[in-house]
């Protein structure tokens, strides 16, 4: 069959408008990115060098407030510790995006393009400004950010609208070559100077490399109350099963701050304010000199999904809460201790739990024989048994303000979530996985439970809808951490599924009930399903 002439000078002409469609939405999308790339560069280099809050860590922070604790429930249930990697990528797919739509607004209906760009730069310079330990410099970042910003966008905006005029049939010939050139190499002189912006100010910034360094320079004193000996049969060293100590680089790590804060140990202080007879301020020379406890204590997240791992075991050492609180002295009505991280984040304790000469509560300044590691709070933060972490576990603490319930609210209290968060009964199963196949006979069942600051009397088993069987539990340590368990399967061909449950030592039996984590802490079974072959 022989093609249309006409026919086929359509369609070539229709391909050809849409491919110079699209290089010439290319074309603006550079333009476009090219602003965002000068104003991220110019602003974090200028955080950089001046010590100030990095506007993208701003507004991620920002971000991070405004969410729903729903929201927050789902981002960990996905993406559990990746959580601050996922709203990293978030922001920068958004940026991008953004700084595309910046240029095609400004090449199709200048001035929308800088309208954005400017309504973007407002929003980190709010952030910027609303930070904990914002000052009036701190707006300076995104202001000069979004200046270098709009000054690339209408220069490489104009090179661009130069060289398209230049390719019109009744321009001067030779000229698209030179508009040609000229927007290419603004282009490459702006990127290059981005990226170098960003190098530099990566390099200006590298506190945590120097944070790193200081801390690997701090010997930690013997602790004048060491923890007891781990003994043998408390690590049953099963394959699969949670180490009964977890190691610092595998502990879960769950709090507010995009970016770990770096704390400068020698200029840290801790200051005891509020309803008190008397303010106390310790440095952290202070806090080493004084006669330090060691204790093994299970810190757990509200977040916690059943037979989630967002738990873990560590050996903390750390100074007395209640001996500090007995310097200030609080006075009479209160009942909540509001503790502030260097980020600005807050937890509301109760003040009862603090000062009971029976628990263990901690301002921690070492983890499993070393000093905190940065994203776990180094230098100081605080360690209570028998809470979950977003009412009492702050790091980067730097304030402890006696106060009441009354008056004060802990940072998830007014996002929906109780001002109590006593952990709740729980137990798991680590291995066998989930879906896995096994051979029949003997399977080795095991996994954790826990009781914070009362302790796990029983654990069992049930294969399918049979009978509870009681596991082996290993040897009890402290009952302020978890408990490992056991239990020898007789596995049978076919398709099990097998539950646990945990009895505390009060005689409080785990309860079925299902219920999400928010406002409270997860309850419900742990089950997993086996194919046995």
């Amino acid at each position: 069959m022989l093609r249309s002439p006409r026919g086929g000078a359509r369609c070539g002409s229709y391909r050809d408008a849409v491919t110079t469609r699209a290089s010439s939405t290319l074309q603006e999308a550079v333009v476009g990115v090219l602003a965002g790339a000068a104003t991220l560069a110019t602003a974090f280099l200028l955080a950089a060098v001046t010590h100030l809050s990095n506007p993208v860590v701003a507004v991620g922070s920002l971000l991070i407030d405004l969410a729903p604790p729903g929201v927050k429930t789902v981002v960990i249930a996905l993406f559990g510790t990746g959580d601050k990697l996922f709203l990293i990528v978030l922001l920068g797919v958004v940026i991008l995006a953004l700084s595309v739509v910046v240029g095609i607004l400004q090449l199709r209906r200048e001035p929308l393009g800088l309208l954005l760009l400017l309504i973007v730069a407002f929003i980190a310079t709010l952030a910027s400004a609303t930070r904990a330990g914002a000052t009036v410099l701190s707006i300076v970042p995104p202001v000069a950010g979004a200046i270098v910003g709009c000054l690339v966008l209408r220069a490489a905006a104009r090179r661009l609208t130069t060289w398209r005029a230049t390719q019109a049939p009744e321009a001067p010939a030779g000229r698209a070559g030179l508009a040609r050139r000229s927007f290419l190499q603004y282009s490459g002189l702006t990127a290059a100077a981005s990226i170098a912006g960003l190098v530099v100010g990566g390099v200006v910034s590298g506190a945590g490399t120097a944070a790193s360094a200081v801390r690997r320079a701090i010997q930690l004193p013997a602790p004048a109350s060491p923890a007891p000996p781990v003994p043998a049969a408390a690590d049953l060293a099963i394959d699969g099963l949670t180490p009964y100590l977890v190691p610092n680089g595998q502990f879960y790590r769950i709090d507010t701050a995009l970016v770990v804060p770096t704390v400068d140990a020698e200029k840290w202080s801790l200051r005891i304010t509020g309803m008190v007879e008397n303010e106390v301020t310790i440095t952290f020379a202070e806090l080493l000199a004084l006669p330090l406890q060691e204790r093994i204590i299970t810190l757990t997240c509200v977040s916690q999904e059943i037979g989630g791992d967002l738990i873990g075991n560590a050996r903390w050492l750390g100074y007395p809460i209640r001996e500090l609180l007995a310097r200030a002295r609080p006075t009479a009505g209160a009942d909540m201790v509001l503790s502030t991280s260097v980020d600005g984040f807050t937890a509301g304790t109760p003040l009862q739990v603090l000062q009971d000469p029976a628990r263990d509560s901690l301002l921690a300044v070492g983890m499993n024989g070393q000093p905190l590691p940065l994203e776990h709070g180094f230098p100081v933060r605080m360690v209570v048994p028998g809470l979950y972490g977003y009412v009492s576990a702050t790091k980067w603490v730097v304030e402890l303000k006696v106060t009441t319930f009354a008056k004060d609210q802990g940072y998830w209290t007014p996002r929906g979530w109780s001002a109590l968060g006593p952990v709740k009964l729980s137990s798991r199963i680590d291995t066998p996985t989930n879906g896995i196949s096994v051979s029949a006979g003997r399977v080795v069942v095991a996994g954790v439970a826990w009781a914070q600051h009362t302790g796990i009397s029983r654990v069992q088993l049930r294969v399918d809808d049979g009978p509870w069987q009681d596991a082996a539990l290993a040897e009890l340590v402290t009952v302020d951490s978890w408990l490992q368990w056991s239990y020898v399967w007789q596995a049978t061909a076919g398709q099990h599924r097998l539950t646990v449950r945990a009895t505390d030592a009060n005689g409080l039996v785990q309860t079925a009930a299902y219920a999400d984590p928010a406002p409270n802490g997860s309850t419900g079974l742990h089950s997993i399903t086996v194919q046995v072959a």
